[in-house]
């Protein structure tokens, strides 16, 4: 089964941002020339995720919002004690939102709804450089 590879590089500021890549994750496709099969997107690290949603504003804020009320900031995490860092809240939402999202291909195009983005989710709390790999299996 032919498979192709790409990756998305991206430069974060470390403020929760929620980035829509379905743009750059269907340009993978399209260059992938597979026709009909899966493109897998997965986040190399451990304190960001990928999923999909309504990118807007609106939800966007309440998305965020969710995430501070699920696992805030500022309770006291393991992490904190054993590598000071500050960021056990990231491997907490990058862990429960997960690290890849497996979207299938028809006709040389990903298969999502009309009000439905990939999204890139940073959770760390510095600025980060990060690889999104899209693998792309399937019939040419």
């Amino acid at each position: 089964m032919p498979a192709a590879n790409g990756t998305i590089n991206l430069k974060t500021a470390a403020k929760d941002e929620i980035v829509d890549i379905t743009s750059r994750v269907q340009d993978i496709v399209s260059k992938a020339k597979i026709r009909h099969g899966q493109a897998c997107v997965f986040v190399v690290g451990s304190t960001a995720a990928v999923t999909t949603v309504e990118h807007e504003p609106g939800l966007v804020a309440d998305l965020q919002g969710a995430m501070d009320r699920l696992y805030p900031k500022g309770t006291d995490y393991e992490h904190h004690r054993r590598w000071g860092d500050g960021n056990g809240h990231s491997h907490v939402r990058a862990s429960f939102v997960g690290p890849s999202l497996t979207v299938p291909v028809v006709d040389g195009s990903l298969v999502l709804g009309t009000w439905q983005q990939i999204v890139f989710m940073e959770f760390d709390n510095k600025p980060r450089s990060r690889e999104i790999v899209v693998q792309v299996i399937g019939e040419l």
